[in-house]
């Protein structure tokens, strides 16, 4: 695994303006900063974290005769600037299937890619590869790994049982409460003391219910934290109070 050191300590602190209400998620000592577009921030590393982009789900399902606006990658690059501007990380790291198949390179637009490779060179930029792009195009610059170790924590895309200090996303999970009677559903972080599972950043991108089959083999005693992404706070929910259907 290619590791990164942490950044050195300063008497300032790195938690943006306006972010001190926002919970904060330890896993291995390690301070994450969730933040509502369903990225990642660490502080001690000056590391953005982001997963399952999937740029050009738009036109790959247009291939297929369903036909979406093909924006998709543009609304996603676009939060991915905006997530650059407010933290000014070190590195960014996008935790596999950043490309939703292995022709989205083919099709990306040519201004998109622009965009894309633009944020490799402000940043150095570590794209893990995924289920969907275990191959990556080389114009988007950066590096390409398959996991990276962040200190004691260990970033990857698809999550493994028994692993310890562990980041991971491909499982796009959702969480379901009930909120004056009605049922509230929403993309969130899952995690438990041993790893976390980060929701989907891409605009196109659907969910997996946190009681789905796949996190019952991570979260086996069925314990865990669910943190909803609100409209305007992030809601930190056990999973004893979460709905099952």
């Amino acid at each position: 695994m290619k590791p990164f050191s942490p950044k050195p300590q300063t008497t300032s602190s790195t938690t943006p303006c306006g972010s001190s209400d926002r919970p904060v998620i330890r896993l291995c000592g390690v301070e994450l900063h969730p933040d509502l577009s369903g990225a990642l921030f660490v502080p001690d590393y000056n590391a953005l974290l982001v997963a399952d982009l999937h740029f050009e789900k738009g036109s790959s399902h247009a291939h297929r005769g369903v036909h979406l606006p093909p924006y998709d990658t543009r609304s996603t690059v676009a939060v991915l600037e905006l997530l650059i501007d407010q933290y000014r990380p070190d590195r960014l790291v996008s935790l596999g299937d950043s490309f939703h198949d292995q022709t989205a390179g083919d099709r990306i637009d040519a201004s998109d890619l622009t965009r894309i490779r633009a944020l490799s060179e402000r940043t150095d930029t570590v794209w893990l590869t995924g289920n969907h792009d275990p191959v990556l195009p080389a114009e988007i610059g950066g590096a390409v790994a398959q996991e990276i170790a962040l200190g004691p924590l260990t970033l990857t895309h698809i999550p493994a049982a028994g692993a310890q200090g562990q980041i991971a996303g491909h499982l796009h999970p959702v969480a379901t409460i009930v909120r004056r009677g009605r049922k509230v559903r929403r993309k969130c972080f899952a995690g438990n003391s041993g790893r976390l599972i980060m929701p989907a950043l891409g605009a196109y991108t659907g969910g997996l219910s946190v009681w789905a089959e796949p996190f019952a083999e991570l979260f086996a005693d069925g314990k865990f934290t669910a943190w909803m992404l609100g409209r305007d706070r992030i809601h930190k929910v056990a999973s004893e109070n979460l709905r099952r259907r």
